[in-house]
């Protein structure tokens, strides 16, 4: 009785599980604990850059002289999301400051180019790690229900060799089974909805981005109506 009861613990029946069944375990757990690393990651990635882009673009529509913004980035530790993404508008305009012989419209054209090409750099990195998230959320269900399968065929198995089935003997084969479809739900439900909030996050930075960019390209117009070209410094 006490054997049974030992086997019948969590540990019991997992220690006594099939090799099969254990590599499966393994796996999923290593996906679980990949997950959270990048569940943690990715937060922590995306809350500095929202906080980045709300501190910017609030300094941005204060200051209304935009060559002020340009000696605002050194102190910036890294250039990533709004920032990058003005630096990379405002360089490409300082390039045109003394060809008076470039029309506007062409200058402004350039500059959103310029602008959509770090957009774009931005975009990809907000999407670090979500593919692995999102692989994890649907795999590992399956995994799991693939070391179930396993383990409830091998118990019946082991039933076919007894006389007589009773249900000491088939309690720890199933149970050691179910096991491994609980790991996987374990390691997939947080990763789906991790992967869920994080891209909506991520969705909400790229939206913002373009948004700014906008912004830009209306003040530089207003700017380069009202100050000649040649004069901005």
């Amino acid at each position: 009785m006490d054997t049974t009861m030992h086997e019948m613990t969590m540990w019991g029946l997992v220690s006594d599980a099939s090799l099969l069944v254990k590599i499966v375990m393994i796996i999923l757990v290593l996906a679980s604990m990949v997950s959270w690393y990048l569940i943690i990651w990715r937060s922590k990635v995306l809350g500095r850059l929202e906080k980045q882009n709300r501190q910017f673009q609030q300094q941005f529509r204060q200051t209304a002289d935009m060559n002020k913004m340009d000696a605002v980035l050194p102190s910036i530790a890294v250039y990533q999301a709004i920032p990058a993404i003005f630096q990379a508008g405002w360089l490409e305009y300082e390039k045109y400051q003394q060809l008076n012989a470039v029309p506007q419209d062409e200058i402004v054209e350039n500059v959103e180019r310029a602008m959509l090409v770090n957009i774009g750099e931005q975009e990809v990195e907000l999407e670090k790690g979500l593919s692995y998230l999102a692989t994890i959320g649907s795999v590992s269900p399956y995994i799991g229900l693939f070391g179930t399968v396993w383990g409830i065929m091998n118990s019946f198995i082991g039933l076919s060799q007894v006389e007589q089935a009773t249900l000491n003997t088939v309690a720890p084969g199933i149970a050691e089974a179910l096991i491994a479809t609980a790991i996987g739900l374990f390691a997939a439900i947080p990763a789906v909805v991790a992967y869920n909030q994080l891209s909506k996050r991520a969705g909400a930075l790229s939206t913002r981005y373009y948004h700014f960019g906008n912004e830009f390209i209306t003040r530089l117009q207003r700017v380069m109506h009202r100050t000649p070209l040649a004069k901005v410094a």
